[in-house]
């Protein structure tokens, strides 16, 4: 279950992460690099965010969503 944006969570960041569904394995690794780094610049905008948390803080989660690509532009 995704969770809601944290303020506080994303003040404690460590790691990021970001989840591809098979339907995206056609995207070049650029592309891939660029989507995931525009959401994790956008974190609050996700449709899919998860705080998970680690022993030096959290790592945000991101899933990649057709809401989300859609919002990017690819």
């Amino acid at each position: 279950m995704p969770d809601q944006f944290d303020p506080y969570r994303e003040s404690l960041i460590v790691e990021k992460n970001t989840i591809w569904s098979e339907e995206y394995g056609d995207l070049d690794s650029q592309e891939r690099t660029r989507i995931a780094d525009a959401l994790h610049a956008d974190p609050e905008n996700c449709s899919h965010l998860e705080y998970v948390r680690m022993h030096t803080g959290f790592c945000r989660q991101v899933t990649v969503t057709d809401d989300d690509i859609d919002r990017i532009g690819h």
